[in-house]
Order: C-alpha cells, then sequence, then structure tokens
C-alpha cells in the first residue's frame, strides 16, 4: 500500500476545521476518471446443478463430479493498487478512492478449484458431539451440533451467530468438512452466507466445504449465489427429492433411510420429516404453547391435507461410528508367528497378514478380543407435533429401539446419546416422553428454546461489555446484556412429566448447555462432559471486577448522571405558560460556524423542548467485515415510537441484538412494528440477517390485518430476496434505491452516471419505476411522521448508498411550528461531496469510520473512511452531532482516534441508544467511555484482508 500512500489528500475549506474540503461528484470529478481500456464484463458466479437425491432405502448419497454444486469456483486476490486503481487527485485537491473497487472489478482471474479432502484416521484418538448453543438466550436461531473427530469435522445447522460465537470460543470452523441443515430456513441456516465468505477467504485458494439439506436445499443456493462473491466455493448435496411447483415433494418416504456418508470414520443417515395434517390436528394448532405463544405451524394450517411449504421438511440425522475393536493381545500375536511392527497396526485396522515365521494368515479374529458397538448419536428436529406423527411412524427407526423385554435381537443397534432440537412445546409432550422411553438407557440432551439456560448469555464477552457500560452510562446503555426471561420457560421436571403415565425418563434427561459435550471416543470416556462450558459470572461479579480495576469509575458514573440531571432541573411548563428559554438558545455566537468552545452551545431549533418519545436511534451493530466477539455487523434501529420504526442495513445477528435490547417479547413488537427496512449495498455484512426478520415479522403477523414491509435496497438484493422467498414467506414488497435517489432522472442513480466516460460501465438495464411502489412509501412516511427518506450514492461498491431521514414539521406546546429533525446514515464510503450535500445542517450524521487515521491507504483501497475523514464529511455538513460507526474487527473494543477532534462527535458501541432528547450532552460521555477502556490492551486481531474484502 506504500505505493499510494502520496494520495492521502489535505484539503481547504474554511468550513472545515481540518481543511478538508471533499469534491467527489460526478460532474465534478469527470475529468479525474481514467477512461478504460475494454469494457469488462461481469463475470459470472455459477452454481451447476446438484441434486445427490436417493430414492430406494439403504441408497447411498456420494458426492459425484456430475451433480455437485459448485459455488462460485474462483475467488479475488488482492494485489497492490496501481495508478490504475484510484482515481487521481487533481490539483484542486479531490478525495482519492479505488475506482476498479467501486466499479465493481476488483476480483482476480478465475481459479478452477478442487474439492479438498483431508486425510482420513480411521483409529480416532478422540469423538465427541458437542452444543455450539446459538440461539438460546435469543431464541431466534436454531442451536448447533458439531462433531469432532482427529481428522473431520461435521456442523449440525448453521444459525445466525454461528460465527460469532466460535470465535469467542476458539472452535475452528475453517476445519469442518461437511455441514448439514436438519432444516432449511432462516432459523436453521441464517449463518451460512457470513460463515461460507469466511472460509472462501482462508488461505491463498480459500476453503471448501460440503453441504446437505433436504431438497428445498437448492433453493438456498440458488439465493446465495446473487450476492457471495467468486471467491465462495461451495458443494452442495440436496437429498430426498425436488418439491414441484405445488410444493409437493419427492418420491421418498419418512421411512426410508437415506445414506449420505459411509467411510471407516462414520456413517451418517437421514430420515426425512413431513407434517402430517389430519382434522384432528386443527384443534391441536390452536392450542398454546407453555410460553404463552401458539404453537409454532398453527399459522399453516387452515385445512386438513395442506400441501406442504419449502421449508417444512425435517430431519432426523443418525450418526454411527464403526464398531470398537476388541482389544489386542501381543501373546496370541508371538505365537502365531509374528514380530513386532507394522503388522499388529494393520491388524488394529481390520487387514489379515501374513505370519512371519509360518506360513499361514493371520486374521484380525485371532489376535484382537470381541469387538464393541461403535457409538451412535441421532440428532432429532422435529419442529411441531404434526412432525411427530410422522417420527412414530419410520420403521427403520425400530432397530435403534431397546426391546422391553430385554431379549436381545438381531439387529438391535444400542444408542448412545439423542440430541433433541425440537422446542419444548413439543419434547414436553407426553407422548413424545414416552417416545423418548424406547432408546432406553440412552442419554436425552434437550437443546431446543425454552430450556432453563435461556438466561445465560451466549455471548460472554459482548455481555461484559455491555454491563460495564450499563454501570457508566445507563441512559445510553439502558440493557445489561444479561437477558431476563420468564421462569415459565425453564426446564422443569414437573411440567415435563406426563399426569397420566408417571415418567423417570428425564432421570436421563439434561438440558443443554453451551460447549456441553457428549464423549464417543475413547471409550473409557464414553458420556458427558462439562468441563468446557463457560463459568458464569453475574452482572454482579463483572461490577465489582470493574470497581477493583478502574476506583474512579463510581466517581464518572456520578459524572455521567449528572448530564442528565442537569436537564431534569430545567422548569418544564404546562401548555399554558410561557416558555422561557435559557440566554444561549439565542445567542449569536452559539452557531454551528462559531468557534469550537462556543459552538457546544448552540442546540438546533428540531431538539429544542423534543419528546422523549419522538426518536431513539439503537447501534444493533458497530463492527465491519464479520462479526466478533465485541461488536456485531452493521444495523441501526430507528425507534419512532408509536409511529413504528425503521432499519437502516441488517446485518447477521440483528434479530438477536433486537432481542438483547428489548428482551424476547419487546424485540418482537419491535419487529412488527417496522415500517420500513432500508440496505445501503448488497454486502453481506449490511444485510445477511435480513430474511429473519422478514420470516419473524410474516409469523408474527399471521391472521392479523397489516401490509408487506417495504424494503428499500439495491437491484441486487431483490434478486437475492426474489429467489429466497420460495423457501420461506417473507410478505415484503421491494423499491431500488436508485428510485428514492433525489434526482432520479439520472437512469442508474449513480454519481458516476452523470459524467459521460463511466456511463458505459455503470449504465445498466432497471426496472421502471413503479409508481404504487412510491405510493407505499409516501405513506408510510406519512405514517411515521417523517417527511422524506432519500437515498444518497455513495463512493464504494456498485449500488452503494446512504441514506436522509428527515422528519416532518412538529408544533411545540407554545403553539410554533418547530422543524423536524434530520438523520443521516453513510452506509459504507469514502468523503463524497454528494453525501455532505445530503447531510448539510443534519441533526445527527452516522458515519462510518472503518479505520483509524493512520491506515489512510487500506481506507483508500477498501473504499472506507479514516476517523478524521468521517469527522470532516460532518463538520462540512455542518452536522449537529456526528457518531462514528463501522469499525474494524482489529479494534475489538474501542478504535483509535484523537480526542480533540471529538468535541461534537461519539463512538458507537453495539446496543448504544441515543435518544434526540439526550443528543446535546452526547459528546460530554466520550472522555468518560474511554476511561472505561483504559486499561484494554489495543489487540490486533486477525482482520485478514481477503475476508475483509469477501464481507466489504
Amino acid at each position: 500500500m506504500k505505493q499510494v500512500s502520496n494520495l492521502r489528500l489535505l484539503f481547504t475549506s474554511t468550513r472545515n476545521p481540518f481543511n478538508l474540503s471533499f469534491s467527489c461528484s460526478a460532474s465534478s470529478a469527470s475529468h479525474l476518471l481514467f477512461r478504460p481500456k475494454t469494457l469488462l464484463k461481469p463475470r459470472p458466479l455459477f452454481i451447476a446443478a446438484a441434486s445427490s437425491s436417493s430414492s430406494s432405502s439403504g441408497r447411498r448419497v456420494p458426492p459425484q463430479k456430475g451433480n455437485v454444486r459448485k459455488f462460485g469456483d474462483f475467488r479475488g486476490k488482492d494485489r497492490v493498487l496501481g495508478m490504475e486503481d484510484v482515481l487521481v487527485p487533481a490539483a484542486d485537491g479531490n478525495v482519492g478512492f479505488n475506482k476498479r473497487r467501486a466499479e465493481g472489478r476488483d476480483k482476480g482471474k478465475p481459479k478452477a478449484l478442487q474439492l479438498k479432502t483431508r486425510k482420513l484416521n480411521p483409529v480416532n484418538t478422540i469423538c465427541y458431539v458437542q452444543i455450539l448453543g446459538t440461539g438460546m438466550d435469543t431464541q431466534d436461531t436454531s442451536p448447533s451440533v458439531f462433531l469432532f473427530f482427529d481428522k473431520q469435522r461435521f456442523i449440525f445447522n448453521a444459525g445466525e451467530g454461528l460465527q460469532r460465537f466460535c470465535t469467542e470460543h476458539k472452535i475452528k470452523l475453517s476445519k469442518i468438512d461437511h455441514m448439514f441443515l436438519t432444516r432449511v430456513c432462516s432459523e436453521t441456516a441464517g449463518g451460512l452466507p457470513g460463515l461460507l465468505l469466511t472460509l472462501a477467504a482462508m488461505g491463498e485458494e480459500g476453503m471448501t466445504v460440503n453441504i446437505w439439506g433436504p431438497s428445498d436445499l437448492k433453493y438456498l443456493v440458488d439465493a446465495m449465489r446473487s450476492f457471495i462473491p467468486n471467491a465462495a466455493m461451495v458443494y452442495s448435496h440436496s437429498f430426498g427429492g425436488s418439491p414441484n411447483a405445488d410444493g409437493d415433494a419427492s418420491p421418498n418416504k419418512s421411512s426410508d433411510t437415506i445414506v449420505l456418508i459411509d467411510d471407516e470414520v462414520v456413517k451418517i443417515s437421514a430420515f426425512l420429516l413431513r407434517p402430517s395434517y389430519s382434522e384432528a390436528d386443527v384443534s391441536y394448532s390452536s392450542s398454546v404453547r407453555l410460553d404463552g405463544n401458539m404453537n409454532p405451524l398453527s399459522e399453516n394450517i387452515e385445512s386438513a391435507g395442506q400441501k406442504l411449504k419449502p421449508g417444512d421438511i425435517s430431519v432426523v440425522y443418525i450418526c454411527e461410528l464403526p464398531e470398537i475393536k476388541g482389544k489386542f493381545d501381543p501373546g496370541k500375536a508371538v505365537a502365531l508367528g509374528l514380530r513386532p511392527g507394522p503388522k499388529y497396526r494393520d491388524l488394529q485396522l481390520g487387514k489379515s497378514v501374513l505370519s512371519d515365521h509360518y506360513d499361514i494368515t493371520v486374521h484380525p479374529g485371532d489376535v484382537l478380543g470381541p469387538s464393541s458397538p461403535g457409538p451412535i448419536v441421532l440428532l432429532v428436529d422435529c419442529p411441531t407435533q404434526f412432525h411427530f406423527k410422522e417420527l412414530l411412524s419410520i420403521q427403520a427407526l425400530d432397530n435403534y429401539y431397546t426391546d422391553p423385554s430385554d431379549h436381545p435381537r438381531e439387529g438391535l443397534k444400542l444408542v448412545n446419546c439423542v440430541i433433541h432440537l425440537g422446542p419444548a412445546s413439543v419434547t414436553k409432550n407426553a407422548d413424545y416422553v414416552k417416545w423418548m422411553k424406547k432408546f432406553g438407557s440412552a442419554q436425552h440432551i434437550m437443546a431446543g428454546h425454552e430450556m432453563k439456560n435461556t438466561t445465560v448469555p451466549i455471548l460472554k464477552s459482548s455481555a461484559r461489555i455491555a454491563a460495564r457500560l450499563n454501570y457508566l452510562c445507563p441512559q445510553l446503555f439502558p440493557s445489561s446484556g444479561f437477558p431476563s426471561i420468564p421462569a415459565i420457560n425453564r426446564c422443569s421436571l414437573s411440567s415435563i412429566a406426563s399426569s397420566e403415565e408417571p415418567s423417570n425418563i428425564y432421570s436421563e434427561s439434561i438440558c443443554a448447555e453451551n460447549l456441553l459435550k457428549f464423549h464417543l471416543r475413547p471409550y473409557a470416556q464414553l458420556g458427558l462432559d462439562r468441563s468446557g462450558i463457560p463459568g458464569l459470572k453475574t452482572p454482579k461479579d463483572i461490577i465489582n471486577e470493574l470497581l477493583a480495576e478502574i476506583p474512579e469509575i463510581p466517581d464518572a458514573s456520578k459524572h455521567v448522571s449528572q448530564f442528565w440531571q442537569a436537564k431534569q432541573a430545567t422548569p418544564q411548563m404546562d401548555e399554558n405558560a410561557i416558555l422561557i428559554e435559557e440566554p444561549w438558545m439565542h445567542d449569536t455566537s452559539c452557531t454551528p460556524n462559531a468557534t469550537d468552545a462556543s459552538k457546544d452551545c448552540f442546540v438546533p431549533d428540531c431538539l429544542k423542548n423534543i419528546s422523549r418519545e419522538d426518536l431513539e436511534i439503537v447501534l444493533l451493530g458497530t463492527g465491519s467485515s464479520q462479526p466478533s466477539k465485541y461488536r456485531n455487523v452493521s444495523s441501526i434501529y430507528v425507534n419512532l415510537f408509536a409511529k413504528g420504526s425503521i432499519l437502516l442495513d441488517c446485518g447477521e445477528g440483528t434479530l438477536a441484538q433486537l432481542k438483547r435490547r428489548f428482551g424476547i417479547e419487546g424485540a418482537d413488537e419491535a419487529v412488527k412494528s417496522l415500517k420500513c427496512i432500508w440496505i445501503s449495498h448488497i454486502h453481506a455484512d449490511h444485510h445477511a440477517g435480513l430474511v429473519r426478520i422478514l420470516a419473524l415479522r410474516c409469523k408474527l403477523l399471521k391472521g392479523i390485518p397489516h401490509d408487506p414491509l417495504l424494503v428499500v435496497g439495491p437491484r441486487q438484493l431483490k434478486r437475492f430476496l426474489d429467489a429466497y422467498s420460495r423457501l420461506e414467506d417473507l410478505d415484503m414488497q421491494f423499491l431500488d434505491c436508485r428510485h428514492t435517489v433525489a434526482d432520479s432522472n439520472n437512469g442508474d442513480g449513480n454519481f458516476f452516471v452523470r459524467d459521460e466516460r463511466m456511463q458505459s460501465i455503470w449504465k445498466r438495464p432497471g426496472s421502471p419505476v413503479d409508481m404504487t411502489l412510491l405510493t407505499t412509501l409516501k405513506d408510510m412516511l406519512e405514517e411515521a411522521g417523517l417527511e422524506e427518506l432519500v437515498s444518497v450514492p455513495v463512493v464504494h461498491c456498485p449500488q452503494a448508498f446512504g441514506v436522509v431521514i428527515q422528519a416532518s414539521e412538529r408544533i411545540n406546546n407554545l403553539g410554533e411550528t418547530v422543524p423536524g429533525w434530520k438523520l443521516v446514515y453513510s452506509g459504507d464510503t469514502r468523503p463524497c461531496q454528494a453525501l455532505i450535500d445530503a447531510s448539510h445542517g443534519a441533526t445527527v450524521l452516522i458515519h462510518e469510520a472503518t479505520f483509524e487515521d493512520g491506515m489512510g491507504d487500506e481506507a483508500l483501497a477498501r473504499n472506507h473512511s479514516t476517523t478524521k475523514e468521517a469527522i470532516g464529511v460532518g463538520e462540512s455538513a455542518g452536522a449537529y452531532r456526528i457518531i462514528l460507526t463501522h469499525f474494524s474487527q482489529r479494534y475489538p473494543k474501542i478504535p483509535v482516534f484523537e480526542e480533540d477532534h471529538m468535541h461534537d462527535t461519539c463512538i458507537a458501541f453495539d446496543m448504544m441508544s441515543v435518544n434526540a432528547a439526550d443528543l446535546p450532552v452526547l459528546p460530554e460521555v466520550l472522555p468518560y467511555l474511554t476511561l472505561l477502556f483504559r486499561n484494554e490492551m489495543l489487540v490486533d486481531e486477525p482482520d485478514d484482508a481477503a475476508v475483509a474484502a469477501a464481507y466489504s
């Protein structure tokens, strides 16, 4: 990056305290652009059809060359930027940016990558299954199950938050060979796109992985190819046939055994579970779950015999390890004429050898003691009572049931562990408990939702930070990071046992905990292992540590509270009283262009006498690229209270963050209140959590009159949503960001389009403006008390936008008309004039600040902004308050910045909730936040350039 260091510029302007003047509009940049030598066509991203299906019982479904779906068989490799890559600034000092990246031409040449295979180790010394408890405290995703061998790794389900959880606990997902989905939906697969992006960017050629799932898997893969870059390398295998257009499923029956993997390490088989409806089920569909919510599938039951929908099919997986060979007897080997050496190992591996001294063949049975059957683990995902009927009808499972007569029978297989992924509304049912008893002494692990550990935070590191922030400033950080779940959701023996038939089955059952293991090998350790379960610290424990670490923190907390106490001390006038404003509100020296000292006293008219029920900005995710221990990826919840809410970007884990901020029920209400979701660009860290939010809202509002949710985003996003809607009902309508640009008559809506030299690159056929959708947007804005929502083209990647939200005028208690507040969010961008112009006079500018000031080269290469550049944008625009966000994950807790530049700026943290009424005091809190992290060493965590490029 040293070659472009001379492109980091200083600018001249009296409006900017840093003498920065940004001029990146198309009209002013036309003479700066390089004319491309050739018109580059977009490189194709393809997925070859793959459907490894099985129609007969016991048929193996191996990977095959002809039917394997290759997901993006090449990856782009970053290279050092040359002069042709960057918009070279002219003499008037325009800002530089990576032109190739902005055009979407920063990918390398395609590579014909091959599926990597690991050398198998048939004699595995260690093997276990482990609960990766994503979703347990927020109940937003299905937990994952990790099957570990010496040389191979398998994972079942990849809900949102999986990668973040594994990062915290140092579980290397890079060694995953196979991934299995028990259902194909956002609950079980929401974390898959982010995981694939990470795997694809690792190493020189990226990692490869096999993904297995029922026939609906093809819908998911088809949807993901619209935004997963060419770096991803995925081989997907669907089984059970393909649903047709009417929703009818394949010829496979639930009783058919589908063998997916069968090698010397493990045999993994699958049974399909389809919901079975009858007239009796109609009454059941209105039953109430233990937590007070309706049955999960009740909204789908309108009449008996309803056709299947994609995502309704569930899977039971059976993992069988090879038999455990008997103990090797060296004495017998010597007696048969064998010398110690390699032949001993061959016999232990089940191979026959020739005697060294006699003309005989020695067989394994000659020197080994009696063999023991290999351990068996079942993973049962029975999401509804309708699936349970099919579960009972699987005859192939009879071989795994213990004979109650205790008489051994031929073909009987002893199950050691059963992991139940279904909800407690199913697993606590008396009939389900009776079915569990068929497995005899097997260890049952109840990993579904509503278990006792729902009060335990999954992400302990971020919960610790949240608790400390909450202690220092509860006004900005109302969430302590520790959920409070109603006791009714806890696993209780009394609620499980049948009143008609008392059962002690749960003497062999436990509630799953994060990182709980069940050892399968070595045989001497067969059984549960709780040693890896993280210890739990209460908020009180965390605060006691904080007080010991920073003795000044109690005084700091008191000082912070005084800011709000001073505000509350201001006399409150009733509607008939004459409002007496402070003298400084009318002091002509208190203007945005005054000195820094006098500027601090200025309060814009839109904030005077503003209600606390007017606007709250909740920063749900403040990190970039990929989720980390302390920061989730981009998402901002704009709470308009009684008038609804808006989401700006929706990275993976957004739903979980909402539940951590508002609680389980509060998050449901927040999702139902959404008026619009706006997406800045088509990078996964900004939209990978979208379908989870849409699918949940659809279910929450089922049977309640409502309008489809309006999603505003770049046109590539529509392709993803249209493809994914075949899998789950998203109940939304899409509006292209181009049609919400202030001057939407410029064709593509991108700032480059105004320049004739770039027309050939940026001009793309686009859909005509749907006036109905624009009317919908107008009506939504009016209901929400907003005047406009305008997208602003910015400099990052093709079709990248910022957004301006302007509130309508309001009437204060004196009957005066007061201007509405103005909120601007930059998305990802280099500093650009278009955003500065749009941000003029903003009440709040939320601007990305991915890199510290010393990393201008990296910011230029990635088309991101440094801290100083972001502040410069806000200062140039005359923004009242600037909130910096989207920090590189190399800054795990707090980014690097110069406090001298932060007089009207604040650093964002996850779960930070900024009420519009608190904006005047916002910058005053920043020094105390730095105090909180003064002993936190800056950890330069791995921020691999390729991984960052894949995400952002």
